[in-house]
């Protein structure tokens, strides 16, 4: 009877763990479904004809801004253990044009967004927890990085909103 109560028990909350694992895939996949939805309001407004537009003649174009979240969601790969090509062209430099080529910047930020899908599937649940070096924030966790990111995206896709309403 023991025994037996005992296996239940635990088969009980191995039922349970398994279920958390899987919810906390599910809602890393819900917050990154959510900030592709809610950046695409202004990046699918990007086209040629506003991609050169600024909020004022201090700040960064539309396209310097796009090309910099994809390089950055690219480059932030790194620290989840994917490797790419990007070279940085935007993070820390002026803008000198380096987002004019719409079809280049709009393929840096598919293939971001595809990675942070690849980093959701690849990363156990325990690796959420790691703790990681970074450069700008010092020792965080992978789970607190990703939220960066994703939180990176918005901030500019916000900036890009507003130059294209109301920029020159």
């Amino acid at each position: 009877m023991i025994k037996r109560l005992y296996f239940y028990s635990v088969t009980f909350f191995i039922c349970i763990k398994i279920k958390i694992i899987i919810n906390m895939k599910e809602i890393f996949k819900d917050l990154l479904a959510q900030n592709i939805l809610s950046c695409s309001f202004s990046l699918d407004m990007i086209d040629k004809e506003n991609i050169s537009k600024k909020l004022n003649e201090q700040t960064s174009s539309v396209g310097f801004i796009y090309r910099h979240i994809g390089e950055t969601m690219l480059m932030f790969g790194y620290f989840f253990g994917k490797s790419n090509e990007v070279q940085n062209t935007t993070l820390g430099k002026p803008d000198e044009g380096q987002g004019n080529n719409f079809e280049e910047s709009k393929k840096l930020i598919d293939e971001g967004f595809k990675m942070l899908e690849e980093i959701i599937e690849t990363t156990p649940i325990s690796g959420w927890s790691d703790i990681i070096e970074t450069p700008f924030f010092g020792p965080v966790s992978k789970a607190r990085l990703f939220s960066h990111i994703l939180y990176h995206n918005s901030y500019h896709s916000g900036q890009i909103a507003l130059a294209i309403k109301r920029g020159v």
